[in-house]
This record gives C-alpha cells, structure tokens and sequence, in this order.
C-alpha cells in the first residue's frame, strides 16, 4: 500500500511554497472557513494567485470529509487530461484521452470520460479541469461518484456544466465564473490528498 493510500502523504514543503502562503494569508482570511474547504480554498488560490477564487469556488465540508477517507483509503481517481494527472505527482489517475475518439454528438473528452467510467465503475473521484464536454458526459452516467472536482475553463460551456454540476446534487467542487482550468483542478485534488488524516497530523 503506498503512502498516499495508507493517508500519509509525506511532503517537503520548499521554503518558496511556504513564503507564499504566508504572503497569501496575508491578504486574505481563510480562518472562517471549515478544515477541508480551507485547504481547498488555499491551494487553488495559490495555484492561480487568484485571490477571487475565495469566493468564486463552491463546496461542501461534509462531501469533503466524505471524499477525503475515500481517497486516503485508495478510491480511484479519474481526470480528463494529462496536465491534470500530469498536477497530482503523488497518486496514480486514470486518464483516457489518448484513446479516445471523436464522433457524432461526442467529442473526444467525452467519449474519454465513457472510457474511464467503463474502466473505473462507480465510486471514484473525478477531477476535470479542461474540457466542459467531458463534465457534461460524466453527469450522463450513473457513475456514483465520491466526489467531482469540476473546474473547466472557458467561455463555452464552462459556466453551463458546472451550473449543471451543481443542479444535480452530486458531491463537488466548483467554481461560478468561467475560471478553471488544470491547474487549478488538481490543486483542489491535492489539497484533499495533502491534507492531514488525523488531528495529530495537523501542521500549521
């Protein structure tokens, strides 16, 4: 079982990272916010230096907390791009765009997400940064997710789907403008695979 399964993720944090959230706490207070959302909240910001993501994400602790011990006890996680996988360094996700294609009605991310889902069942996390496409097929299928971090960008569809997300009451964490994107998408992954499993694993 590797670390992140086990719920210990062990990290060096470079002296950088930790400045920069320091300067970012600076300017805004995040001491409101429950545990799980703080850490979601912080590290997108800090992915983006974005400080309006504070109030553009949109998330619930209890499907956090839910989302966190399915993760830290191994559920799988799909996402619908490389730069996505390519931001989460310390767990394996499955992705299925390179063996996707493009048909009728269906565009390439889409028809990868059908693929993941056929490969995965249900149960898993699905974090999707890019494509609005592939958010919309996920919400097709009865893919019982534990959690969708639904972030994708753009002036098409973006805001749409992630309305949608939120309208079909599944667990997730989104965002109201059309901002998004990869990077951003898996620092709110992180930030759940980062995060302590236990009070006395806590750090400031």
């Amino acid at each position: 079982m590797s670390d992140s399964v086990a719920g210990r993720v062990h990290r060096v944090v470079h002296p950088i990272e930790v400045e920069s959230y320091r300067r970012m706490r600076a300017r805004l207070d995040t001491s409101h916010f429950p545990p799980l959302t703080r850490a979601v909240v912080e590290r997108v910001v800090h992915s983006a230096a974005d400080l309006d993501y504070a109030t553009d994400l949109v998330m619930d602790e209890g499907e956090l907390a839910r989302a966190h011990a399915a993760l830290h006890a191994g559920a799988p996680v799909v996402v619908d791009v490389e730069m996505v996988a390519a931001g989460i360094t310390r767990r394996e996700t499955v992705c299925r765009l390179r063996d996707a294609k493009a048909g009728p009605g269906l565009t390439r991310s889409a028809h990868a997400i059908r693929l993941a889902y056929e490969q995965v069942g249900p149960g898993a996390l699905w974090v999707i940064g890019n494509a609005p496409t592939a958010l919309e097929e996920l919400l097709t299928l009865d893919a019982d997710p534990v959690l969708v971090i639904g972030l994708p960008v753009g002036f098409v569809g973006a805001v749409e789907s992630k309305a949608a997300l939120r309208e079909s009451g599944l667990p997730a964490v989104s965002n109201v403008s059309e901002k998004g994107g990869s990077a951003v998408a898996s620092a709110a992954l992180n930030a759940l695979l980062y995060h302590p499993t236990s009070p006395s694993e806590e750090t400031s």
